[in-house]
């Protein structure tokens, strides 16, 4: 018998987060390594943010927080969605996180029972199949391709759907694609959704800021469906506060408590001085995003000339996010020059980290077996040289 639950022995390792520590192990043997495996910007907290931090610090907020959140920053929260979305939440609302990845622990915990079934279209990010997993539920899911840049249709919604449906799960920009969805696209689900009135919509809104295609469209601005959306959202993409553990659900009051229920008997409030931080962020311009949007933008269309000159890789051009997630089959079924046959893509991660020395990411944990991951959060030096490397391990596999 073994002494681990079921539960624990059935989840999987975050595919991200594997190939980040064995990068980690490659350069603490003095291998110079690139890793460009985790989501996480390289830019610095703004100033002004850091300087509200410090001023909590000073001022003694060292105590416990509601557990749903300050309600000052719950506050600068409902005025944010207002203010750039459009969207009318008030506070009570809003649940504040320790990370947008327990907002979605959360409500997927508060929303499943065994046996219901969560569509979620493919690529997906790496936890959210695992998150139904722990629910006890049941993911279906609706595969997409490169050459539909990673998009469902209506059409297609419609047909994953079944009585057992109680989740619908997406993000836009999407993790790992870089994939937008416009409004008319956003519509067209929303139509379908309205004939569903049981089902509920996760919407994870985390790259909102980081979209090249113009003003970020949000599922819940259709009024029909809003009341089952619940937006995931926070800080550490767009104010580069990964760090900071800052995260927050925004849907209708009955979730909102459900939410505040089951944070109570977790974690409960999370970190006053980030809280503090938060308020600053949400309260202030836009300038450090706007700033930092620029760079991801140039970023894309520098790698994006990269691969698209490695032979064999096919690529697509995202709208959003700091994401490539090229299509590398073509590359299966070849040798390298010890003699070691590629396979999958994760022995292609594999590969590209031990002969390139360039930490990427499998495609297998995003629900894609044909891809890898690869983050443009990296200067503009490094990224040169780490698609260098990674055309030239790829030129030795015959």
């Amino acid at each position: 018998m073994s002494i681990l639950s079921n539960r624990i022995n059935n989840l999987d390792e975050s595919a991200t987060l594997k190939m980040s520590k064995l990068g980690r192990e490659l350069s603490a043997k003095g291998i110079d390594v690139i890793s460009l495996s985790l989501g996480e910007t390289d830019f610095y907290t703004p100033d002004f943010v850091k300087d509200a931090a410090k001023k909590a610090i000073d001022g003694n907020f060292s105590y416990y927080t509601p557990v749903p959140g300050y309600p000052e920053l719950r506050k600068a929260i409902a005025e944010k969605l207002k203010r750039e979305n459009n969207l009318d939440y008030t506070f009570d609302q809003i649940v504040v996180s320790t990370g947008a990845k327990q907002s979605l622990t959360n409500i997927i915990l508060s929303l499943v029972n065994p046996g219901d079934e969560v569509i979620i279209p493919t690529p997906y990010w790496v936890s959210y199949s695992e998150l139904v997993k722990l629910a006890e539920g049941v993911s279906v899911f609706i595969d997409t391709t490169l050459e539909s840049d990673f998009k469902i249709t209506p059409e297609e919604l419609e047909a994953a759907i079944t009585p057992q449906t109680k989740l619908f799960m997406f993000s836009s920009p999407n993790n790992p694609t870089g994939t937008v969805y416009t409004k008319d696209e956003l519509a067209g689900l929303a139509k379908v959704f309205e004939k569903y009135p049981n089902i509920y919509i996760i919407s994870d809104e985390i790259y909102e800021h980081i979209n090249f295609l113009g003003e970020h469209a949000s599922i819940a601005q259709f009024a029909e469906i809003k009341d089952r959306v619940i937006i995931i959202n926070g800080l550490s993409k767009a104010y580069a506060m990964t760090g900071w553990r800052l995260g927050f659900s925004a849907s209708n009051k009955t979730i909102a408590v459900a939410n505040e229920k089951l944070q109570g008997q977790t974690t409960s409030g999370t970190c006053s001085i980030s809280q503090k931080a938060g308020v600053a962020a949400y309260n202030g311009n836009l300038d450090s995003v706007n700033a930092m949007r620029a760079v991801f933008e140039k970023r894309r269309n520098l790698v994006y000339s990269l691969l698209k000159d490695i032979p064999g890789m096919k690529v697509n051009l995202p709208g959003g996010a700091f994401y490539f997630f090229p299509d590398v089959s073509s590359f299966f079924g070849k040798t390298s020059e010890s003699g070691e046959v590629i396979n999958t893509s994760d022995e292609l991660a594999l590969y590209i980290l031990n002969t390139g020395h360039v930490a990427v990411v499998s495609g297998d944990g995003f629900g894609d077996k044909n891809s890898i991951r690869i983050s443009y959060a990296a200067s503009e030096e490094k990224l040169i040289e780490a698609a260098s490397r990674i055309k030239s391990a790829l030129a030795k596999l015959k």
